[in-house]
């Protein structure tokens, strides 16, 4: 993946004495502006620096005829290394524009910017299609690069007929391409859940009855804190401290019902701005629970501690993270198997499609508004008075049934 330069300092306002003008010097280039000391050349110079800052220390359009697709690539990656972050992180589509620019990097590096048109879109498109992506995901990423053009078009590196001719490459449509098409996310069966549940460290598998029974996302519940929930009413009321939709200005309120206070409350038991659901906490339960079941006298084979690594790679951490958890669960799944040896084999599920579970019961109980109201799936900003509505529903939903 491109990689940065230290950043350079501002380039100063020089004197070339052979012709009196004054002069500075921008990626290797002497761009004269005038009679040296003089209020015009000075505001010519402002003007320049101003307008190389902005295009991220770059030369303006007038140097950007061979632009090479390589060296967009990596202007580009510059500029979403600081767009796409949440809360000081880096956001996970970050991920995905580092796939798609190393392999246009790898396919059109060395191609003028200004030459790759709709027949290189879709030739890089092809390539996503024989690495058997899903056609939903080749759409993803392939507007990734339409996204990058259209920005170097907002920032004059690249004319915008550019951009406008790749807008006409249409996205892969269901049942007229040879893309796969991804394996829609069903819910889980609540049997199957049970199954797994004997066979999670204690502290995931509450995670995933407070998931099943409140239907948010996994990385909510991943980063749920006691702060971040109001225990005030019968019904209390959890909004994440960071979501989805965020970036859209919507607001996300998780009620928690009677059964779901059961499963966290004894988890709000602790400072305030740390996480509930702790690695490190659950992995002392489970040591403590191995050596519970621990069949061989302490004065024979290892005593407790004496086999841990002095230095390991990888240390619990301070909170779960999506991966962790889906992880966690799949280890639980294939313990359970292991233990059924080939007896009615649970699948391997993820704790997304706890979600589904949860939006499946909520509509066939109160309705498709109830779900969406509940699960947070609106797509459009509403009034003040739908807010309103919105949460007095999803309070009651979850006072019957969460």
């Amino acid at each position: 993946m491109p990689t940065d330069s230290a950043a350079p300092r501002i380039p100063s306002y020089r004197r070339h004495k052979p012709s009196g003008q004054a002069v500075v010097t921008l990626n290797g280039h002497d761009i004269y502006l005038g009679k040296w000391n003089t209020g015009a050349s000075r505001a010519e110079y402002d003007r320049l620096i101003g307008e190389w800052l902005a295009s991220g220390r770059y030369l303006p359009n007038g140097e950007n005829g061979d632009l090479t697709v390589a060296e967009l690539v990596l202007r580009y990656w510059r500029f979403a290394k600081g767009y796409y972050v949440k809360n000081g992180q880096p956001s996970g589509w970050q991920q995905h524009i580092r796939l798609m620019l190393r392999l246009l990097r790898q396919s059109y590096g060395g191609t003028r910017a200004m030459d790759f048109g709709p027949l290189a879109l879709k030739a890089v498109r092809r390539k996503l299609i024989d690495a058997d992506h899903s056609r939903a995901y080749i759409n993803k990423l392939v507007a990734i690069i339409t996204r990058m053009f259209k920005w170097a078009a907002a920032e004059e590196l690249l004319p915008s007929q550019v951009y406008e001719a790749l807008r006409t490459v249409e996205g892969l449509r269901k049942g007229r391409t040879s893309a796969r098409d991804a394996v829609p996310v069903r819910p889980v069966p609540d049997e199957v859940v049970q199954a797994t549940l004997p066979h999670l460290p204690e502290v995931v598998a509450d995670m995933v009855r407070l998931q099943r029974l409140t239907g948010c996302r996994p990385a909510e519940v991943c980063i749920l804190r006691p702060c971040d929930v109001d225990t005030s009413g019968d019904v209390w009321i959890y909004r994440p401290e960071s979501h989805k939709t965020e970036h859209h200005g919507r607001e996300r309120v998780i009620c928690i019902g009677p059964k779901g206070q059961d499963v966290l409350r004894p988890y709000l038991l602790r400072e305030k701005e740390s996480y509930c659901f702790v690695p490190a906490e659950s992995e002392k339960k489970r040591l403590a629970l191995l050596h519970e079941r621990r069949r061989t006298p302490l004065s024979c084979g290892n005593r407790p501690g004496t086999n841990r690594r002095r230095k390991p790679k990888k240390q619990p951490g301070n909170r779960y993270t999506t991966g962790s958890y889906r992880r966690a669960i799949h280890r639980a799944v294939d313990l359970a198997n292991r233990q059924r040896n080939g007896d009615g084999l649970l699948p391997r599920w993820s704790p997304n499609r706890l979600r589904h579970s949860a939006a499946t019961e909520i509509r066939r109980q109160f309705g498709l508004e109830a779900a969406q109201v509940t699960l947070g799936h609106a797509t459009a900003d509403v009034s003040q008075i739908y807010a309103e509505r919105d949460l007095s529903l999803a309070v009651e939903i979850m006072r019957k049934i969460g």
